[in-house]
């Protein structure tokens, strides 16, 4: 079997919840968590509601006049990382509005280079645990597997879990009764995610990242057309 034990994981829990308060989108990525632990993954796990990551779309939102934004520092830890795995609760059928604004900080990256020449994010792999009681969980999926594919990340497949209990108040995933700990759809997909998630990521850096020919931008500003049915176009 192949060994993992290279490959560094990074979840960001963007629950509305700081630390020290009780998390069930934690609850539900520790399952994932403790599967890539076991196969020596270096495993990191932060809420971004911890940290005052200014609003914006630029790397460094100091410089675009904020006085504080932790965001660099987290952005550090993205780059150091094979595996990135976004966590949201549902509100109102959607992502956290944490979970926006850590996308909309990702995608301020997104248009740096890698050092090959390509976008930052290549070379990659990304996932996300979606947790509430209500409905949205495939939407938020959905919204978040396009945004990270979209900046460049490597999305394998079922690379996406969540648990949703009955819909309207009630207990949720991590809460006495739920039955979320116990169900076995959500216990499998949370399951398959990680491991298609490690595998992603060792075939990504066993094959040294996505090849380089037809997505570099800066050859593609100097004239390459990499095959363009009509290289003369303007």
């Amino acid at each position: 079997m192949a060994r993992y034990d290279d490959l560094r994981a990074l979840y960001i829990n963007c629950s509305l919840k700081p630390s020290g308060q009780g998390s069930n989108t934690q609850a539900l990525m520790a399952v994932a968590i403790g599967v890539m632990q076991a196969n020596g993954v270096s495993c990191e796990a932060i809420r971004a509601v911890d940290f005052d990551i200014a609003p914006g779309v630029q790397p460094d939102m100091r410089q675009a006049g904020f006085p504080q934004d932790a965001w660099p520092d987290i952005q550090a830890k993205v780059m150091a990382a094979d595996i990135l795995v976004i966590g949201t609760p549902i509100w109102l059928g959607d992502k956290s509005s944490v979970c926006t604004r850590v996308i909309e900080r990702l995608y301020g990256y997104s248009g740096e280079l890698n050092d090959k020449g390509q976008y930052a994010y290549y070379g990659r792999t990304a996932g996300c645990i979606v947790t509430g009681n209500e409905d949205g969980a495939k939407h938020c999926a959905m919204n978040l597997l396009y945004s990270l594919q979209h900046l460049g990340y490597v999305i394998p497949p079922q690379a996406d879990a969540g648990w949703v209990g009955e819909a309207g108040p009630g207990p949720s995933y991590a809460d006495d009764g739920s039955g979320g700990p116990q169900n076995d759809f959500t216990q499998r997909n949370t399951t398959f995610a990680a491991w298609n998630l490690m595998h992603m990521a060792r075939m990504l850096k066993d094959a040294g990242g996505v090849p380089t020919h037809g997505n570099l931008p800066k050859a593609w500003a100097a004239g390459a057309r990499f095959d363009h049915p009509n290289p003369e176009y303007r």
